[in-house]
């Protein structure tokens, strides 16, 4: 998806916790890191709105490439018959003010739970790239405000 934000300026969300600014009042009720300090090995908690917590473990944090990679080690999808639920996240720059966000999810499900791979969906990385958007050039704006009135 395309991104009317600076690459960085996007990753500092994405490659942080300073994500749970923007997801958990729209889409999660909690988001505690339980082991870590949200970098690369970390563990987080993710409680839903509704439903029950699960938990990911970020198994890539690579500031330099702007890639972050997640895995649910317990609960959501993997008690659904999911052997593997990966998020891949990479912040390309494409100029200045631009970007794009590529999200992939990588999956692999037990054969007798095959119809549950209809709930994968990328619908929720795209409205967290919106949100991201909306939230960067907002802020964008009020940076710029301010600068006026000095």
């Amino acid at each position: 998806m395309k991104v009317h934000a600076p690459a960085r300026k996007a990753w500092e969300l994405y490659g942080t916790v300073d994500l749970t600014k923007i997801t958990v009042p729209k889409y999660l009720a909690a988001v505690d890191i339980v082991e870590g300090d949200g970098g690369e090995g970390s563990i987080a908690k993710l409680t839903p709105l509704s439903g029950e917590p699960y938990y990911e473990k970020f198994t890539k944090v690579d500031s330099k490439n702007m890639v972050k990679e997640t895995e649910i080690t317990q609960g959501a999808f993997l008690d659904l018959g999911f052997t593997l639920y990966r998020i891949r996240f990479e912040n390309i720059s494409t100029g200045k003010h631009t970007c794009i966000t590529r999200t992939t999810i990588e999956w692999d499900i037990k054969e007798e739970f095959v119809a549950n791979s209809s709930r994968v969906s990328i619908l929720p990385s795209i409205n967290i790239a919106k949100d991201i958007e909306a939230y960067l050039l907002a802020k964008e704006k009020k940076d710029h405000n301010e600068s006026l009135k000095v």
